[in-house]
């Protein structure tokens, strides 16, 4: 079966909608949520559908946001170069570059500090800079 593809006809918003509309639990009021969130906190977002999901973007990709059985999982693609004073990343902590944060089932998320990480992630996006530079060894 193939993914359904924004350049193929639906608007990737459209996509988005019908994602959440599918998804008829608490996943797609999760998603919903958090799609409105990520929109507050930058009104110029761009709703992207990559991969078969949701993707928000700024001048690089904010974050995608993906819905499993047993959790919504929004993954920052440079998450490990975000402060998170609030500690909202809790998943792909090990890893180099992106940071995810798993909301399971009646779990909120602090609002204030998720805009702020939105916030955070398109101002990396927006510097030009895409990670840190490491050093060679002499």
């Amino acid at each position: 079966m193939k993914k359904s593809n924004a350049s193929e006809g639906e608007s990737a918003s459209k996509l988005i909608s019908k994602r959440i509309a599918e998804l008829d639990d608490w996943r797609g009021e999760t998603l919903g949520r958090m799609r409105k969130l990520i929109k507050q906190a930058d009104p110029d977002v761009v709703e992207e559908w990559k991969w078969g999901i949701p993707v928000w973007s700024h001048d690089g990709i904010i974050c995608t946001g993906e819905s499993y059985k047993k959790a919504v999982k929004l993954t920052f693609a440079k998450g490990a170069s975000l402060k998170d004073p609030a500690r909202l990343f809790n998943s792909s902590l090990e890893g180099g570059t992106r940071r995810a944060i798993d909301i399971h089932e009646g779990e909120e998320v602090d609002e204030t500090a998720f805009k702020a990480l939105v916030r955070q992630a398109i101002a990396l996006n927006s510097s030009g800079i895409s990670k840190p530079v490491k050093k060679a060894k002499s």
